[in-house]
């Protein structure tokens, strides 16, 4: 792991105890001791860039409302479904989410959901580099095409492709000097190896049991996404 210590995110919040990609989350995975935490971001109608991981947000009235095609004003008006907790909770915006990461001095997975256009691309950076701290920051896409964009705009900054079953085409990082963070399901030690060897790290998703969490460890991982694990999990197994 190049001397590094194995760095636990909070896969959208610490989302085992509260829903996925709201500020209690984000805030609670800061007190479960992770060092990072991830989130996904959608761009509302009027421009606002949300904490989404679905292209419809749902509501605990048994709604549904498309982030694209609503204001944000429309989509924080209810609360949002909630399994986790007794309280109301309401859609967090990417801005928000990273004045969490900066107030705890955390590292920021941040996976833009679909295509992206430059002029996007540049708004998220500069959210980013208003907030907090760019270097701080890895932007993640599955859309290759996203991370390359970004690399363009923003070269001397870190992005991660993401990548699961569908996918076959992970030496193509090389090219352009990509991390990657990788579906545990399809990680290899040959894949870790090759990053490894270039410089570039790698990292896990979703990691949510003692042994694949041992596993992962194992491989010599830089960073492992869990909805479960904190702080502690590393030295604990």
């Amino acid at each position: 792991m190049n001397g590094k210590k194995v760095c636990m995110i909070a896969h959208r919040g610490y989302s085992a105890a509260y829903p996925a990609n709201t500020e209690p989350a984000f805030s609670g995975a800061a007190r479960h001791g992770s060092g990072g935490a991830e989130t996904d971001i959608r761009r509302t109608k009027d421009g606002v860039y949300v904490c989404s991981h679905d292209g419809d947000v749902h509501y605990a009235d048994g709604t549904d409302l498309p982030v694209a095609e609503n204001t944000y004003a429309a989509l924080a008006a209810k609360p949002l479904r909630n399994d986790k907790t007794d309280t109301d909770t309401y859609l967090c915006t990417y801005r928000r989410y990273l004045e969490i990461m900066r107030d705890h001095g955390m590292i920021c997975f941040i996976e833009l959901k679909g295509p992206y256009t430059e002029e996007q691309v540049k708004e998220v950076f500069e959210i980013a580099s208003e907030v907090y701290d760019l270097h701080k920051c890895i932007l993640q896409s599955f859309d290759f095409d996203n991370l390359i964009r970004c690399h363009e705009l923003f070269p001397e900054l870190p992005l991660m492709y993401t990548y699961g079953w569908n996918q076959k085409d992970w030496p193509r990082c090389f090219e352009h000097g990509f991390l990657i963070d990788a579906d545990h399901l399809v990680l290899t030690e040959e894949m870790v190896k090759a990053f490894h060897e270039r410089g570039l790290e790698v990292g896990v998703w979703t990691v949510n049991d003692e042994e694949t969490l041992k596993k992962s460890l194992a491989l010599g991982v830089d960073y492992i996404e869990s909805d479960v694990f904190g702080g502690e999990a590393a030295e604990s197994v």
